[in-house]
């Protein structure tokens, strides 16, 4: 069984004196379902759970209930002897995007105290969309991700004493000693092909195969193009949605990584406005993890981002890998110099900086380059730039340089990550193993005059 955080979190919410109703979003196939339903039969005396996707194809017995004492009575009519007070009875309304007039519904649950209640969802974005009033202060949203970096060192046997130790040196800025280096880089470079969706760890930790794994994986891909047409019913609008999906592996190769309106279907002169709707399905429904452009980088991020500019990544890295190499991963294990990885790796930062709850933009200047990262340093007040490097040649940075040369910008530091396992700092640039991007959490930011800057 696959340790995730989150269980942790969903738990100590539930036994908390916090009334608010949960809502567990994300992509499909990241693992909500099984978290509530395993945390929820442990706490609960009576757990109750609703599938609305599954009514919808089936009997739809709640698909046109639009009032709580409506819900009680067909509950009761599939449940009803589980159903009691509210502290021992949790129902839990899954994939509650199929019927959106749920969303609102909430806030009238919560104020009724009958039973109670957990949701989720993974179009929700979408799904708020036709929502004609959102119970803001009767829920609390959280965004649940695939296994991060740390969780599949966890699900391959690394210890917590292990982990322990691993992110007390990363705290001390200590590098691990080289056979450790050469371990967790091993069980990386692993990741990169399976990623960190449930199902494909599951299938990688029984069989080792490389074959069933990319089986996996490819059915999850169609899955993800194929809910573009039941959420989307324009026809066209799906059509764009999936191959602007397909488009993101070979555009991450290119020297400019944002994909470009005119390359969509091919137009000259077709305009990113007409996408709008597009990029913000495969944004919303949590299949891609977005990157907005910024060309005066000063904090907050937000306030200079370019709205039209924008990079998109796959939300699995072993997803990525599975579309640009197939069952051929010996490149990536064996890291061959022939083997271009500069996009995967600059994808697997990307995920594991959203999974830790980073907002990420990069900079994109047309005078100084292109810098792969930036995200907010709130106790600094700054941003932090962040290079990733997947070759020998990771002190090579001219735009990271260029970008730090500006006062204006008044950046504190900033990191570059490689496959190199020293820890350095030259100048205010410091260097780092790659596989520390599982401990930096947004909520747990630097000093950059030095005392801890590995605890942003």
């Amino acid at each position: 069984m696959l340790y995730r955080k989150i269980e942790a979190e969903i738990e100590d919410f539930l036994k908390s004196a916090d009334d608010k109703i949960l809502v567990l979003e994300g992509a499909r196939q990241v693992g909500k379902s099984f978290i509530i339903r395993k945390v929820g039969t442990h706490l609960y005396k009576n757990f109750v759970e609703i599938n609305f996707a599954e009514d919808d194809e089936g009997p739809r017995l709640f698909k046109n209930i639009h009032s709580t004492k409506d819900f009680y009575f067909t509950v009761s009519m599939i449940a009803g002897e589980k159903l009691d007070t509210y502290e021992d009875t949790l129902i839990f309304l899954d994939e509650i995007q199929h019927y959106p007039q749920y969303l609102t519904m909430l806030k009238f649950f919560r104020q009724e105290r009958r039973y109670r209640f957990i949701a989720s969802g993974s179009l929700l974005g979408i799904a708020l969309r036709s929502t004609t009033s959102i119970p803001i202060g009767s829920i609390l949203p959280k965004r649940m991700y695939q296994l991060d970096f740390e969780e599949f060192l966890v699900a391959n046997g690394v210890s917590p004493t292990a982990l322990y130790d691993i992110r007390s040196k990363f705290n001390r800025s200590e590098p691990l000693s080289e056979e450790l280096h050469n371990y967790v880089m091993k069980l990386f470079r692993r990741y990169l092909v399976v990623g960190g969706l449930p199902d494909v760890v599951n299938i990688y930790l029984e069989t080792h195969n490389i074959v069933k794994v990319r089986e996996v994986q490819s059915s999850i891909v169609q899955m993800y193009k194929d809910d573009a047409s039941k959420y989307e019913k324009d026809a066209a609008s799906h059509l764009h949605i999936g191959r602007i999906y397909e488009m993101i592996p070979s555009q991450m190769e290119n020297k400019k990584k944002r994909i470009v309106a005119k390359d969509i279907q091919g137009v000259k002169g077709d305009r990113f406005d007409r996408y709008q709707s597009d990029f913000e399905y495969l944004i919303s429904s949590g299949i891609t993890v977005p990157a907005h452009a910024v060309s005066n980088p000063k904090f907050p991020l937000n306030e200079s981002l370019q709205k039209n500019l924008l990079k998109l990544y796959l939300n699995d890295v072993g997803l990525l890998t599975m579309m640009l190499f197939k069952n051929n991963v010996s490149g990536i294990l064996e890291d061959l110099a022939s083997i271009n990885l500069g996009s995967v790796y600059e994808s697997v930062v990307a995920q594991e900086l959203a999974a830790h709850n980073h907002q990420l933009y990069y900079y994109d200047n047309r005078h100084n380059g292109e810098v792969d990262f930036l995200v907010n340093d709130y106790t600094n007040l700054s941003i932090l730039p962040i290079e990733v490097k997947s070759g020998k040649d990771y002190t090579i940075h001219s735009a990271l340089n260029r970008l730090l040369s500006v006062p204006d910008y008044h950046v504190k530091h900033a990191w570059v990550l490689s496959n190199e396992r020293e820890i350095k700092t030259i100048g205010n640039i410091v260097y780092l193993p790659i596989y520390f991007t599982m401990f930096l959490d947004a909520n747990r930011v630097s000093s950059s005059d030095g005392d801890d800057w590995s605890t942003f």
